[in-house]
């Protein structure tokens, strides 16, 4: 009697539902954290290379801020710091005749496109390439020679552990009493709120962007010391935020960032207050308390808010940004263009649904070349990521193909991948929806759309996880079709395609046994069985190209239910 208890009440607990990309990890491994600081340099070329001169927009508001510093009598010498593309530069040298500015970057393309600027002038501007953690300044430029150095969301490109050797190289060149006027990312802003959600943590406030680029966040109090303990004392320094609104998708955003200006200590004025020297700009008192009462500041009303971290896409839900690519894919002389995470940013993206695998090649593959497979059929296709093409193959011969992921997002580009390649009456025969596997609403939703269940269900590379191989079976049990056909042949079928990883294959199989699946055939085949019984080697031509088979490490299980 107890045990009957126990079973209803088992029966009674909900299913699991479960995400397939990895669980949540508090920081990135050691191998990639490594791997961002020894090519620092390459991932900011390739992000110059990539983006040119088209990413930041000029800085015209240094002159709004800081033109007391640069006007006055007599030539200034200014070293602008991580110069980029120059958009702190040219505002400075159209808005100020007497300046000279050096210029550098430890990204060589950066300093090439100063270089070929327009504007560009060697009387007034001398460009270098620059790692201010490891190369001497005064290389360069003449010790003590310096009035200001801008450095305008740089530092945060730094590791925080050199950010000191930065500030001492910077000391060697600056006169005695020369100005830092310096902005940079602060905590709590929403790009590090957007990294902490998707598992980009470096170290404490220091996080990675998809494209290997690194941003750390500052606080005041971090700021402050980190000046103080190298030899300057506080000017100015406040917390500024602004509210970014996308009226369209009713979203108001919150950017915070610290602007400051720091003055190298001289013997006399080295021991000075600090706290005395804190202010806010243009003369307002207490930033940091207005900012505590979520007021917006008179002064950044007018700010054009400096979307140099790159999130600005991200930020507002755009699938169109810089940070995907369209592949194309040639299956038997039809040609479809997905479009897709690009490839350097995939390294960290949390959802693996971004990304076009081999499996899906595969079976794509498989399928255009054998439309009897699906012909007249209804079929399912778990956690077909962003590109569909399964689906969108199936959809040329079967009479029904719904697509589904467990992923919102996701859906919203899946579903512009298969409008862009697919036209009526395909398309209209094709539907996407979201199924998170266990998840019981959404399992009876899809039921609502074929109740007779279906004949094809298709998974590639969906077993990678070990926590959603029960979840993925339940789903495709509940799923599948109870009608059988005449011959064993046609019994509806669930079909994976994968490459081994965390989950082998003998656990597989037992997660099938336990909701009614055994396996019919697999390939690449076994000794033990006979290519020329296969049904799966049936499907290969025996001069199939590498376009038909993409990875050598791809396995196919062919299931029917008991």
């Amino acid at each position: 009697m107890a045990s009957d208890l126990q079973a209803a009440e088992e029966q009674q607990q909900p299913s699991q539902t479960i995400q397939i990309y990895p669980p949540s990890s508090d920081v990135i491994s050691p191998f990639w954290r490594e791997k961002y600081e020894r090519e620092a340099k390459k991932y900011w070329d390739i992000f110059y290379k990539r983006h040119q001169d088209r990413f930041f927009k000029d800085r015209h508001y240094l002159d709004k801020e800081w033109g007391h510093h640069f006007s006055g009598s007599g030539r200034k010498e200014i070293l602008e710091v991580g110069c980029g593309a120059g958009n702190t530069i040219f505002p400075l040298l159209a808005t100020y005749p007497d300046i000279f500015v050096y210029a550098c970057d430890f990204s060589p393309r950066a300093v090439n496109l100063v270089q070929m600027h327009k504007d560009f002038n060697e009387s007034r501007v001398s460009a270098f390439v620059c790692d201010l953690t490891v190369d001497d300044l005064s290389k360069q430029i003449s010790s003590s020679s310096l009035d200001i150095v801008t450095m305008i969301f740089v530092l945060s490109a730094v590791s925080p552990e050199k950010m000191s050797l930065a500030l001492q190289n910077i000391r060697k060149v600056l006169k005695p009493n020369g100005y830092v006027l310096f902005r940079d990312y602060a905590t709590g802003d929403l790009a590090q709120e957007r990294f902490t959600l998707k598992d980009q943590k470096i170290s404490e406030n220091f996080y990675v962007r998809g494209d290997g680029t690194r941003a750390f966040y500052f606080s005041e109090e971090f700021l402050r010391n980190l000046f103080k303990e190298n030899g300057f004392d506080v000017e100015e320094l406040g917390l500024c935020c602004k509210q970014v609104e996308n009226r369209s998708r009713e979203l108001v955003m919150n950017r915070r960032w610290i602007q400051a200006v720091f003055r190298l200590s001289d013997d006399v004025n080295s021991s000075s207050s600090m706290e005395a020297a804190v202010k806010g700009f243009s003369g307002q008192e207490d930033i940091e308390a207005g900012v505590k009462e979520n007021s917006l500041m008179g002064l950044v009303k007018n700010f054009e808010v400096d979307m140099a971290e790159g999130v600005a896409a991200d930020m507002f839900g755009t699938s169109l940004s810089n940070d995907f690519e369209m592949i194309d894919v040639n299956l038997r002389g039809s040609n479809y263009k997905i479009r897709v995470l690009s490839r350097e940013y995939q390294h960290t993206c949390k959802s693996t649904g971004l990304m076009l695998w081999e499996s899906a090649r595969l079976v794509a593959s498989v399928l255009a070349g054998n439309p009897s497979i699906v012909a007249g059929k209804r079929v399912l296709e778990l956690g077909s990521g962003c590109g569909g093409i399964c689906s969108m193959v199936a959809a040329g011969s079967a009479d029904l193909v719904v697509a589904t992921d467990g992923d919102i997002s996701i859906l919203d580009l899946l579903t512009q991948n298969i409008t862009s390649n697919l036209k009526p009456p395909f398309l209209s025969k094709l539907i996407t929806k979201r199924v998170q596997w266990g998840n019981k609403d959404h399992i009876e939703a899809i039921k609502e759309i074929s109740n007779r269940g279906f004949d094809i269900i298709i998974g590639t590379d969906v077993t990678y996880i070990p926590e959603a191989i029960l979840p993925l079976f339940e789903t495709a049990k509940e799923l599948i079709s109870s009608k059988g056909g005449i011959t064993w042949e046609q019994e509806p079928v669930f079909i994976l395609c994968h490459v081994l990883r965390r989950v082998d294959e003998p656990s597989i199989l037992s997660a099938a046994s336990k909701f009614g699946f055994r396996l019919i055939d697999k390939w690449p085949p076994g000794t033990q069985n006979n290519p020329s019984k296969s049904i799966i080697c049936s499907w290969f031509s025996q001069n199939a190209s590498e376009d038909d088979i993409p990875s050598t490490a791809l396995n196919i299980l062919y299931f029917q239910t008991e």
